[in-house]
């Protein structure tokens, strides 16, 4: 009898499979560039597989699956299968198969991007405006622009020795900052806001800052004087005229809780993107992973590709936020030991299991000797990173962990 040999979608193969061994079918694996990618996070093989089938197999697999006093449904599912065509589980519709939707809103300042796949408009219509919500609720609390966050809030008592409640937001926010400060010895450091403004405002006027002012705002600033009650929740800052500045972790804090809000409304696939910085939650359907385009640092590199599922990559540099006085260029970035904007022009890259831990290692790496990369990422199981720094006009690049792992070619 004539051979057919059909390339079917997952569910029909998981069906094909528990009746392997009832009827005469061959299993092969095909090339992994031909067919459907389904992904595989075991064993990072494609799928599915070729299956191989004779036209009695086919008759034997309806009579299996279909009860025989249905002889409709059976003429329905052979034909199904000699088509080729995804065939699905009982309750299962087309309708009922995951489509991607895309959704753009304006948030902290910033275009925030959610790709997600939802069985319906409605629900991935209903989850994206939970999200969306999510990320305003997180920006009045952790904005250092709105005088009435509650961020801004907490600086105002700074001095008074008081301590002041927090929220379950904005002390995870914190507390992790202080982490990564101690981790680095000040490298990272949330209370930079003071010198944050005044740099600023030199970008602005395209001015100096004067020593004086400068050596005032550097007496505002240093980790050790936020102070975090962990068992009442509760922060205080010990100096006068303390400001906070969550700019290089709080967007990557806010991704992951968008991811979570989605999740909660059943989206399992999702991308959610903010100022540079993206998270991302399972596969889509059929692929090994979601592919991010990161941006090179000049414009005649070509840019590079990774791969990622439920991770996130950020980035830090100055490509775009600068000010040249006299002669000199300095980033937007400000180490905050020293109170002046990074001098070394450096670009990086870093994929997290979250994107707190991303965003927060991607600022800290950009302040931080490139000699201490590799041990403070040791900090952080499944972090990884790539420094590229600017040497006699030419890129050179430094990767750590395995960031040349995610990395895929085109």
């Amino acid at each position: 009898m004539k051979q057919n040999t059909e390339l079917l979608c997952g569910n029909c193969l998981d069906l094909l499979r528990q009746f392997k061994n009832q009827i005469h079918l061959v299993v092969t694996s095909p090339p992994y560039n031909v067919g459907m990618d389904y992904g595989d996070d075991k064993d990072n093989k494609p799928f599915p597989d070729y299956f191989q089938f004779t036209q009695a197999a086919l008759s034997k697999i309806c009579q299996r699956v279909v009860p025989l006093q249905s002889r409709f449904r059976r003429r329905i599912l052979f034909g199904l299968l000699l088509g080729g065509m995804a065939f699905s589980p009982v309750g299962a519709t087309s309708s009922s198969l995951p489509q991607r939707f895309e959704f753009s809103e304006p948030r902290m300042g910033v275009p925030f991007r959610i790709v997600l796949y939802a069985t319906s408009e409605e629900r991935a219509k209903r989850a994206a405006a939970a999200a969306f919500s999510r990320i305003a609720a997180l920006d009045q609390t952790l904005s250092n622009y709105d005088a009435d966050s509650e961020l801004s809030r907490l600086g105002y008592q700074s001095g008074q020795f008081s301590w002041t409640p927090i929220s379950d937001d904005l002390y995870r926010v914190i507390a992790r900052a202080q982490c990564l400060a101690a981790e680095t010895d000040g490298a990272f450091d949330l209370t930079v806001g003071p010198l944050s403004a005044l740099w600023r405002n030199a970008r602005r006027t395209r001015k100096y800052p004067e020593a004086d002012q400068l050596s005032r705002f550097l007496k505002r600033v240093g980790w050790r004087r936020l102070q975090l009650d962990h068992s009442r929740r509760q922060a205080r800052l010990t100096t006068p005229g303390m400001r906070l500045d969550p700019g290089g972790i709080a967007k990557g804090d806010v991704l992951d809780q968008a991811l979570i809000t989605l999740q909660q409304h059943g989206v399992q696939s999702a991308l959610v993107a903010g100022d540079g910085d993206i998270a991302v939650s399972d596969p889509p359907p059929h692929k090994k992973g979601w592919r991010i385009r990161l941006s090179p640092f000049v414009e005649e590199t070509p840019p590079a590709y990774v791969l990622l599922k439920r991770q996130a990559v950020a980035s830090s540099g100055d490509l775009y936020q600068y000010v040249v006085l006299n002669g000199k260029r300095y980033s937007h970035i400000v180490d905050p030991r020293a109170g002046i904007g990074l001098t070394e022009r450096r670009l990086v890259f870093v994929i997290a299991p979250s994107g707190i831990i991303a965003d927060g290692l991607a600022t800290a790496l950009s302040v931080l000797d490139i000699s201490k990369a590799e041990a403070l990422l040791k900090l952080y199981p499944g972090s990884h990173a790539r420094i590229i720094s600017l040497a006699d006009g030419r890129p050179f690049a430094r990767s750590f962990g395995r960031f040349d792992d995610c990395q895929i070619k085109l």
